[in-house]
């Protein structure tokens, strides 16, 4: 990943599970904090974008799993727009425990209406904001696909 938003987390006993490692559902619960984090910071209140009839939701997760993390590691959360469609964006996330890669993902949005629930380009100030942030998987800046 190059230039991504970083957010960093403390992980907490109630994540982990009975072998005393970070529950592997938890990570995607991480993606989330992350991506809420860069909204605020690139694009502002999220509650915006609904006020003004745009909604996003999940379409596709993917997270593989390298190594574990426990109860009070301090991990960081990487995340960058790799792909800012028509409607819909792809987010590619990576969790570090220091240098350790633990896990690396990727989450598909689709952009939709509030009152119909169909989809919906994305909204340009949202365009706008992630803009800086992404980049595609050739490191290339990102465009809006045709």
């Amino acid at each position: 990943m190059t230039e991504a938003f970083t957010h960093r987390l403390r992980v907490r006993y109630s994540e982990c599970d009975p072998q005393g490692v970070v529950f592997n559902a938890n990570y995607v619960t991480y993606f989330d904090i992350a991506l809420t984090e860069l909204w605020r910071e690139a694009i502002g209140p999220y509650a915006d974008m609904m006020a003004a009839g745009a909604d996003m939701v999940v379409a596709e997760t993917r997270v593989r799993y390298l190594a574990p993390a426990r109860f009070d590691d301090v991990l960081d959360i990487s995340i960058v727009p790799t792909r800012l469609g028509n409607t819909a964006m792809t987010t590619g996330m990576e969790v570090r425990l220091g240098e350790t890669l633990v896990v690396e993902g990727e989450m598909r949005h689709v952009f939709v209406d509030t009152r119909s629930g169909l989809k919906r380009p994305i909204p340009d100030d949202v365009r706008r904001g992630l803009e800086p942030y992404a980049v595609d998987l050739a490191g290339e800046a990102s465009a809006p696909a045709p």
